[in-house]
């Protein structure tokens, strides 16, 4: 049995009162590992190490910083195939998917801000024969990442590798569903001599350790990603005591398609935004909506596509893995028996999978496709976050922006067509942070990342996560 450990002052530890949580491998459901279950004293241990370091990092030359971020990015890569095993095993997620998306990004999130920061500039308002100002940015000190289970080295690292080269020290909590690539990260670390305090990595549960993050009075900002129910909480804490918050929460993202639309690249694309990593990515695009002229014609090659999909053992090659826990998987199951009791039309998927040998007893949803559904039934307005899409036909560009924008969230969207004028009309229309025209996930790190309404406040990614870190301070000097 693997006992994972806290990574606090530069140390592996056991949390201070001894208590583990079971780590569960969703494609078989058995105890593989034990997590620690720490407490607001973990946390408070862990913040008195970031505030004793504070100082030496945030103070420390930027180009020194950069080569010990630089030096993690190249500590995974040497341990790549052991970070993949690990997150496949963990998320339940495909090894593939693991090795060619996961585990990369990492990479390339802490090598993106360690040049980034090499990059910062401060700027300056001229007054004409006045004076002039300039501002600064400085570190905030000590803050706080908080990631979720559904990417999860991969969205840990889009946090924490901003944080650190902007010159803070992080007090910084994975899930406790997907603890396991947090804690190789905290070896990597110590492997490479990440200096004592730096970076702190606390388990545990949300409850507990997310709590006791949010109400610690030295923690000065929160960068949290996770369902919006949780990032509510986390601002109702946090934002009477004024700490800056960044919160990236849920979605219920449209995917629209034209009739114009390049078909082949469109279905190729659409299956793969549909159910990659099990539909557990927040910019899944769960509702499908189709101009008429194509729908049966889309429809038929849809399901077809999705029928070819193989899912099983995560560790083979297969398309679709497990999901990521016993109760999110009974939670999906229940949206699909809702999807029925709404008058919906199961075309196909629609029930649990029980792979043969080793992964019986796992946690599989065959994909799921549902049409005939109300576009703002419960269904198509509540965050599933599963292998679950609705297909809807509309006729017009106005009836399908009112399906688009009816739900609470705003987060990613896309739009196929082919005519240029369209594609933009639509984009400036859809309520949306993200959209993507002709593709989806094609992700630019330095563009800003976020959505609307109930899905977040702020933006990651690129200068909008350094702007995030830092404090800006005007100074204004009269000739």
């Amino acid at each position: 049995m693997i006992y994972l450990k806290n990574y606090i002052n530069g140390e592996l530890i056991e949390p201070l009162k001894k208590q583990y949580l079971e780590n569960i491998d969703p494609s078989t459901g058995t105890v593989f590992s034990m997590i620690p279950d720490s407490d607001a004293d973990d946390v408070q241990l862990a913040v008195n190490a970031a505030k004793a370091a504070e100082d030496a990092w945030g103070n420390m030359h930027y180009e020194k910083r950069a080569k010990y971020i630089e030096a993690i990015a190249k500590g995974i890569e040497a341990r790549m195939e052991e970070f993949v095993a690990a997150e496949s095993l963990d998320n339940g997620k495909p090894l593939n998917l693991a090795r060619h998306v996961d585990i990369p990004r990492a990479v390339s999130n802490f090598r993106f801000f360690a040049t980034a920061i090499q990059q910062s500039s401060t700027e300056s308002h001229f007054m004409e024969g006045v004076g002039v100002n300039y501002t600064l940015r400085r570190p905030i000190g000590v803050v706080a990442c908080i990631s979720p289970w559904n990417l999860p080295l991969y969205l840990f690292s889009w946090k924490i590798a901003p944080a650190l080269a902007a010159g803070n020290c992080v007090v910084a909590k994975p899930s406790e569903i997907t603890p396991y690539t947090s804690y190789l990260l905290s070896e990597v670390c110590k492997e490479v001599g990440l200096p004592k305090g730096v970076l702190n990595i606390v388990h545990g549960l949300g409850q507990k350790v997310g709590d006791a993050i949010s109400k610690n009075i030295d923690i000065k900002a929160i960068s949290f990603t996770g369902g919006t129910s949780t990032g509510r909480t986390i601002a109702s804490i946090a934002a009477p005591m004024f700490k800056k918050l960044s919160l990236e929460l849920g979605g219920k993202n449209p995917n629209i398609i034209f009739a114009d639309c390049n078909f082949d690249q469109m279905l190729k694309t659409t299956v793969r935004s549909s159910f990659e990593n099990q539909g557990q990515i927040c910019l899944c695009g769960s509702r499908i909506f189709i101009e008429r002229p194509i729908y049966e014609k889309f429809k038929a090659a849809f399901i077809e596509k999705v029928n070819a999909l193989s899912i099983g053992d995560p560790s083979t090659d297969v398309n679709v893995g497990a999901i990521v826990s016993k109760p999110h998987y009974e939670k999906i199951l229940s949206y699909i028996e809702l999807a029925k009791q709404e008058g919906g039309t199961i075309l196909t998927g629609g029930e649990s999978v029980k792979p043969a040998g080793r992964c019986e007893n796992g946690y599989f949803i065959k994909p799921t496709v549902i049409e005939g559904l109300a576009y703002n039934c419960r269904t198509n307005m509540e965050e599933i976050f599963g292998p679950v899409v609705t297909l809807t036909p509309f006729d017009t560009e106005e009836e399908v922006l009112m399906y688009a924008n009816a739900t609470e969230y705003g987060l990613a969207a896309t739009i196929w067509t082919e005519n240029l004028s369209r594609a933009h009309r639509m984009a400036e229309k859809v309520e949306s942070g993200i959209i993507w025209i002709n593709c989806w996930l094609l992700r630019d790190l330095r563009t800003p990342f976020g959505g609307m309404k109930n899905s977040g406040v702020g933006r990651e990614g690129g200068w909008e996560a350094l702007r995030f870190f830092t404090e800006a301070k005007n100074v204004c000097i009269r000739y």
